[in-house]
């Protein structure tokens, strides 16, 4: 996920994707911070967004272990 971070500016950035595709600026922030799981459909709606496959935003995933229910 693209970070943009808490300034102003930041702030500016997160709200300007998230009208752009339709979702609510709360929630792309957390994604940002990692405090959401984002469904197929948004990601799709995040790549079309910022003009890029929804692959280029899964870069990176295949060293990240799944959490086990329970834990």
């Amino acid at each position: 996920m693209v970070r943009t971070g808490g300034s102003p500016r930041g702030r500016a950035l997160t709200e300007t994707l998230a009208a752009k595709c339709g979702l609510h600026r709360n929630y792309v922030g957390a994604l940002e911070r990692g405090e959401r799981n984002v469904a197929l459909l948004n990601i799709c709606r995040l790549a079309q967004a910022l003009n890029c496959q929804p692959a280029d935003l899964l870069g990176g995933v295949e060293g990240v272990e799944a959490k086990t229910l329970g834990e």
